[in-house]
């Protein structure tokens, strides 16, 4: 028997559409039901490839006497994060504020009237384990709080409350923050990205990106070693997947080793174009390279959707056997030793052992996570190695497979004939962020390494979603086999708008690729649009949604997380949109954010590197005015804080100029003297 989750679109709800606790979507008639019952809201959010999301759904979720308490006592209602960023954001914060830290599964319980947090927490086990308390024990403890503890939880729920708003007025700052507030932030978050020698690694991509974009001042420590060494650890490490292709999410070690192994499509953009930007910086290692065209065709086969965009995330867990219970982290990742002795010769073995990491013993629980060695070519030996290992995995040599069907659910995974091992799960919704991200990443790629597939393949899913995600004249986040569903928020508007802007930039670099749409065009309306629905008159910024939505407090989303927040990547639109179209209310709007979170920038620089890299923009943003035919010549290279445009106003003898904010430099009359301006201009 299955409960309402059961004909939701999102895979994350389905998979709790069989539990016997009596699920509710996010909607005003649970809340509703809640207060009228006097009940507490059980909220649990998460997302489809979570892997503790997966266990607790297997485990407590599943269980028949904690879904009898719980459906009693409390109004469970369950939220996909990807859906409800929004949602999630705010009960992330309030359960940070009741523990110290957070994660997913995100577990928090609210108070019927005001939907104020009391309590929370993430994985709770079934049974006492792990030093923490068995979930009946809990559930049954937080009931008898509530009903008994009017007073203490009274005083919970306002600190709370008091708190959450707090978060939202930020102090504003009279002024723009100083270049010298930019370089200290900068240099706090490069110290970011020295290795801790413990704990996990994260590619943590907006930070590494704005200190990338910082190559030309004078800080204190080493930029380019830190940047070169965080693409050196992603594209060497157990984080990147050398056989098929894909970043994984993050590494379970200090050492880059062992991945948490769902990939995400939001890491994959990102890193694709961080890499794209290495290479075009002068770091031109054959490692980067292969790294992103496998990421391309990992992306072709196995995340393009039919109508050309991209899905969302696969799983970390997959089957082994259709007869398993639960799917297995990493099964179709790792490999046994005695498999690659059996599949490879010798000589192939003992290449691959040459180039990485393959002991006899392993180093994932007795198998084994490829991680190279070295950043330089591999050998033809390797290279045929690996593509045996791609035969074992799909059951197809990686010439011949250019279509893999995605595993649409478990049931699938477990029930379709697969030729090789059986897949993790994938989630096929389209996020138009997400996307956005994956758009920039190719169409960076594409300027940097003057490569005409990877735009093809970015402007196929841009279209899809210029022509499929609105209704009316509003953007909807989430495409649904074709349906756009959920108004569009701050990230959607402001990382699309990026990847179009992108797209521009790549069309000029590419002009044989080039297509009709005009994206600068498609850059300008749908800004418009985002400062008609979001921009906050009175605070300066974008909130995270309209300001019709019954939410606890409306969020201007500043801090970065695995994503880059919205009013960082606005702020750098604004000033290349001023740039482009001379217009200086662009310019306007951008002062008006950076001074809405100004003593943000200064006070906690590590919470903000878009807004760091944004203020980069603002105070170096550069345009250079040019022929079209030389500007593929310049866009290779690695200019952080520029844009180019077509001029069809220079003199005969005239190749381009380089402007910045409201000056000219003289106009140039070769190549190797625009790249000389460039280069001899001084940051501010």
């Amino acid at each position: 028997m299955t409960n309402r989750l059961a004909d939701s679109p999102s895979l994350y709800l389905r998979k709790h559409a069989e539990n016997p606790i009596d699920w509710w979507p996010w909607c005003d008639e649970a809340l509703e039901r809640a207060r009228q019952d006097d009940k507490p809201i059980f909220l649990s959010i998460g997302y489809s490839s979570c892997h503790w999301c997966t266990v607790m759904e297997g485990e407590a979720f599943s269980d028949g006497a904690i879904a009898a308490y719980m459906n009693a006592n409390f109004i469970p209602i369950k939220v996909d994060r990807e859906e409800r960023p929004d949602i999630d954001s705010i009960y992330m914060q309030a359960l940070q504020m009741l523990t110290g830290q957070g994660g997913w599964p995100l577990n928090v319980m609210l108070h019927p009237e005001t939907r104020v947090p009391f309590y929370g927490g993430t994985y709770f086990p079934l049974e006492q384990k792990y030093g923490r308390p068995g979930f009946l024990q809990v559930l049954t403890a937080l009931r008898q709080f509530y009903d008994t503890e009017k007073s203490r939880l009274a005083e919970i729920t306002e600190a709370v409350m008091g708190n959450l708003h707090q978060g939202a007025q930020l102090p504003e700052s009279p002024t723009i923050p100083s270049a010298e507030v930019l370089y200290a932030g900068l240099t706090t978050n490069a110290k970011i990205l020295l290795p801790s020698g413990q704990g996990t690694c994260f590619p943590m991509i907006p930070y590494a990106a704005a200190v990338l974009g910082g190559l030309r001042f004078d800080l204190d420590l080493d930029v380019a070693h830190i940047c070169v060494q965080r693409g050196q650890d992603m594209a060497l490490g157990g984080i990147y997947d050398h056989v098929g292709g894909g970043f994984h999410r993050y590494t379970v070690d200090p050492s880059w080793t062992v991945p948490h192994f769902e990939k995400m499509l939001y890491d994959n953009g990102m890193i694709v174009e961080y890499l794209a930007d290495l290479w075009a910086s002068g770091q031109q290692e054959p490692a980067f390279e292969r790294a992103i065209a496998l990421t391309h065709t990992w992306l072709l086969r196995e995340m393009t959707a039919p109508d050309g965009y991209f899905y969302a995330a696969q799983d970390a867990d997959s089957f082994v056997t259709p007869n398993d219970a639960e799917p297995e982290e990493g099964a179709f990742y790792a490999w046994p030793y005695k498999i690659l002795e059996s599949a490879l010769t010798a000589d192939h073995l003992q290449a691959l052992a040459n180039a990485f990491a393959v002991t006899p013993q392993g180093n994932f629980e007795e198998q084994i996570v490829l991680q190279r060695f070295d950043l330089g070519p591999l050998s033809s030996e390797v290279e045929s190695a690996l593509d045996q290992l791609f035969t074992l995995r799909y059951g197809t040599p990686a010439a011949e497979l250019e279509i893999f069907p995605p595993a649409i659910d478990n049931q699938a995974a477990k029930t379709q004939t697969w030729p090789g091992r059986i897949p993790p799960v994938t989630d096929t919704k389209l996020i138009v962020a997400w996307n956005s991200l994956m758009i920039s990443g190719l169409a960076r790629a594409a300027t940097m390494l003057q490569n005409p597939s990877y735009l093809a393949t970015a402007v196929t899913a841009a279209e899809h979603i210029r022509q499929h995600q609105w209704i009316g004249s509003q953007m909807h986040r989430l495409g649904y086999d074709g349906t756009p569903q959920v108004p569009a928020q701050s990230e959607d508007y402001a990382l699309l708008i990026k990847a179009f802007l992108d797209l521009h930039q790549a069309n000029l670099a590419l002009p044989d690729s080039a297509t009709d749409t005009d994206w600068l065009t498609l850059a300008i309306s749908t800004q418009q649009e985002f400062d008609h629905l979001l921009w906050s008159a009175d605070q300066g910024g974008y909130f995270s949604t309209a300001a019709g939505e019954d939410l606890l407090v409306q969020e201007r989303p500043y801090q970065d997380s695995a994503t880059p927040a919205a009013n960082g990547v606005a702020v750098s639109n604004l000033v290349r949109l001023s740039l482009l179209t001379d217009n200086l209310d662009y310019l306007d709007r951008a002062d008006r954010t950076l001074q809405a979170f100004g003593t943000v920038i200064e006070q906690i620089p590590r919470a903000c590197p878009s807004l760091l890299a944004g203020l980069n923009w603002f105070r170096n943003g550069t345009v250079v005015k040019a022929v079209a035919e030389i500007i593929p010549e310049l866009a290779a290279d690695y200019w952080p804080t520029t844009v180019f445009a077509v001029s069809h106003d220079l003199s005969a003898d005239a190749v381009g100029m380089v402007c910045r904010g409201t000056t000219c430099l003289a106009v140039a009359d070769s190549v190797d003297k625009l790249r000389q301006q460039l280069q001899t201009l001084r940051p501010r």
